[in-house]
């Protein structure tokens, strides 16, 4: 009896450690599709465009596979505490992660009819956006992995220099398109491409929250820090 229930227990922390490789797998992923939608775009490479819109299709059935995993995890072996917590953590964050997939894929989409279009500007925000949300990306799947609530709310506090990027090619783009109507249609894509990366590190840090509070039972305070201005953006047209 007690060879099986030891059995047992062993048998429940491999699910749990197997849910957490699942979720890591699908950050992977999820990492690798916005570094590749926006080196896409930065290099006009409508193949790598390509090839990002068609691994999207990965994102989501590894989203299904967590989802049934949780599911069955929930029925036999009704976990409680923190085990509970980790495994709503881990259906929560693998919605996150497919959602920064659709957005990721969006980009490349867009990236496909940019390259048909003459350049406008230059791209150096776009790299350093995508590097910052891939950077809290990666900390917030490292922080659920290792239960790590320190790392996790690092994560959380450090979406205002995204924003900061995004406010500035906000405005930069907005100008191009005040200077010359032909500039309107390259300028709105990467307005549009801009978002998505601004809506991917929402994205992550929202993964931050949720692994905190899976490691500590404890909710984050309700004001982020952000520092998104482009609702208040006024752009004076030239005299």
């Amino acid at each position: 009896m007690e060879q099986m229930a030891e059995h047992t227990v062993r048998s429940y922390a491999e699910e749990l450690r197997r849910l957490r490789e699942m979720i890591a797998r699908m950050g992977g992923l999820a990492e690798r599709q916005v570094a590749d939608a926006v080196a896409s775009l930065v290099r006009r490479d409508t193949d790598l465009a390509t090839e990002v819109v068609g691994r999207d299709a990965a994102i989501d059935a590894l989203e299904r596979e967590v989802e049934n995993f949780c599911i069955r995890i929930l029925a036999l072996r009704q976990p409680v505490g923190q085990d509970l917590r980790l495994v709503i953590a881990c259906l929560k964050i693998s919605h996150g992660l497919e959602r920064i997939g659709d957005y990721a894929r969006n980009a490349a989409k867009r990236s496909i009819v940019l390259a048909q279009q003459p350049a406008i500007g230059s791209l150096n925000g776009f790299n350093r956006m995508a590097v910052l949300v891939q950077e809290n990306l990666k900390g917030a799947i490292d922080a659920l992995v290792n239960d790590d609530a320190a790392r996790a709310d690092e994560v959380w506090a450090a979406d205002e220099p995204v924003d900061q990027v995004y406010n500035g090619i906000f405005r930069e783009m907005l100008t191009f398109m005040m200077e010359d109507p032909r500039n309107i249609t390259s300028a709105t894509h990467l307005l549009f491409i801009a978002k998505n990366l601004e809506r991917i590190g929402d994205h992550a840090t929202n993964i931050a929250e949720t692994v905190h509070y899976a490691v500590s039972g404890e909710n984050l305070p309700d004001d982020r820090p952000k520092g998104d201005g482009s609702a208040y953006a006024v752009i004076r047209p030239p005299v």
